[in-house]
């Protein structure tokens, strides 16, 4: 239950501070007051609409638990939308996300729209009749959960199939252009880093004249080398350091006229080309590994196509294998969502009694299988498709729908919001819309929005949304303001007798 929102610059309002009582709480007021305007700045502190206020906060009792947050059934909650450069949402001083915050307040709250014509769906009915499983049967989800898994596999390799009948067809063309691709790499035939080993040997064949006339410039220093021993000895200097350096330089000149025997070995031109075939394979692939992984892979495409009849076979018999169990997951979905047509159907024709209709029907029919199952849900009023009948029997049939599956959609003492409920309704049709309400409003807190005096005079609380030189504002009504109000909804700006007495009789 909402016990007090608080909402700051938002649009026509500059602030809003309410406290709400249980049952059924109604705004009325004249057209562009801003009605609509003050519903969708609640909805959008549970992440349901858009927050556009700088501030909002809103103080409710939790009817459910919620472990994230250390919070348990009945504990006083906040949460609070804080909108600058962009909006930040808060629960208990604690910083929750969008998409969390909508999770957390979808079992808590419930906003229907009549605007919204998609509840008689197919795809929404099941989810509602799925829902309603679960509940009912705790195995349900596992059930469907194996379906919905198992499915995605039988699409998969579908999917697999078609993609192979297709190869099948130019399988020739394929099976040539996989030949073309691994003789071209293997007519190279590269190895892993050999670039780089010829990129060095063409570096030092760059310089091997110029390193050879150094090596033969310094050459006297071995043929004096003794001189500088002796004279060290002279000067009673160990010459060992003298000598290490002179044996490391003499290695390091022997290393070389060794590599420059392997190079004086090599053709230049056969390095420079092969430089040249290998740089061609990784400006294509990116390096020799890539270039090696895609000739493995053609030839792993290469043997398929050689075998893919046989692997076509495969496929369709693992997908008849598996057309069958999907099939009869599905039908065990079918025979729980049957059972909960049969309680879905008995709440919208209890509310339907109150709403001067009857015999509303949900019909399951088979259709082809897919990532729900293979039925249909169907919806009929009378025996007559729903496009048949008026907007007034259309708009309160609806409104046994929503009731009834908001009953398990969120827990007992949760919320319920309706915009613009009895918009367009006649007299007869506002009154059955009040009745119901009254009675859900035993078990749920309701915010509506009202345009027709029958469901404002039910309400436990009234609140009048008024617009001034551009400003809203929003006060509660006592009772006497509550008959001029209504007065002025029965029969506008100029109030009548009768439409006083009436709005009177109306409150008693």
């Amino acid at each position: 239950m909402i016990n007090r929102i608080f909402i700051k610059d938002f649009l026509s309002f500059d602030e809003v501070d309410l406290e709400f009582d249980k049952g059924l709480v109604v705004f009325t007021g004249p057209s562009g007051a801003g009605k609509s305007i003050l519903m969708e700045s609640i909805l959008s502190l549970f992440a349901i609409k858009e927050a556009k206020a700088k501030l909002a906060e809103v103080v409710l009792n939790s009817s459910v638990k919620d472990e994230d947050f250390d919070i348990n059934k009945d504990d006083e909650i906040v949460i609070k939308e804080i909108k600058k450069d962009k909006t930040r949402y808060l629960l208990n001083n604690q910083t929750i996300s969008k998409k969390r915050l909508h999770s957390f307040s979808s079992l808590l709250i419930k906003h229907l729209s009549l605007k919204d014509k998609s509840d008689f769906e197919s795809s929404k009915l099941i989810d509602s009749l799925d829902l309603l499983s679960s509940k009912n049967n705790k195995k349900f989800v596992t059930l469907k959960n194996s379906f919905q898994e198992e499915y995605k596999k039988l699409y998969s390799l579908k999917k697999e199939l078609n993609k192979l009948i297709e190869d099948e067809n130019k399988v020739e063309e394929l099976k040539e252009f996989a030949k073309f691709e691994i003789e071209k790499i293997e007519a190279i035939d590269p190895k892993v880093e050999e670039y780089e080993e010829l990129i060095d040997i063409k570096r030092k064949l760059s310089k091997k004249d110029k390193i050879e006339d150094a090596i033969k410039s310094v050459a006297p220093i071995f043929d004096n080398s003794h001189f500088v021993s002796s004279a060290l000895e002279l000067l009673e200097v160990d010459s060992s350091f003298f000598d290490d350096a002179i044996n490391e330089l003499n290695n390091h000149f022997e290393k070389f006229n060794d590599t420059l025997y392997e190079l004086e070995e090599m053709d230049v031109e056969d390095v420079l080309t092969r430089i040249e075939k290998l740089s061609s394979l990784q400006k294509r692939f990116g390096s020799i590994k890539e270039a090696l992984e895609y000739k493995e892979q053609k030839k792993l495409e290469l043997d398929k196509y050689e075998n893919i009849t046989f692997e076509k076979s495969k496929l369709e018999k693992d997908i008849k294998t598996l057309e069958v169990k999907v099939e009869e997951l599905a039908s065990s979905i079918s025979i729980e969502r049957k059972k909960s047509v049969v309680t879905l159907e008995k709440r919208i024709n209890h509310y339907l009694k109150f709403l001067y209709l009857s015999n509303a029907k949900i019909l399951i029919e088979k259709k082809a299988l897919d990532s729900t199952g293979f039925d249909e849900v169907i919806f009929e009023l009378n025996g007559v498709d729903l496009d048949t009948i008026s907007s007034g029997e259309f708009n309160r049939l609806r409104l046994a729908l929503l009731t009834s599956i908001s009953e398990f959609q969120i827990v007992e003492n949760g919320v319920l919001f309706l915009d613009e409920i009895d918009a367009n309704l006649s007299g007869k049709e506002s009154s059955a819309i009040a009745t119901v309400l009254s009675e859900l409003s035993k078990s749920y807190q309701i915010f509506a929005i009202s345009h027709q005096p029958q469901l404002t005079s039910t309400a436990n609380q009234h609140f009048l949304v008024d617009k001034k030189d551009g400003k809203s504002s929003v006060k509660l009504l006592n009772k006497n303001q509550r008959i001029d109000e209504i007065s002025r909804m029965i029969s506008g700006e100029n109030i009548t007798d009768e439409a006083l007495q009436f709005a009177r009789n109306l409150l008693k």
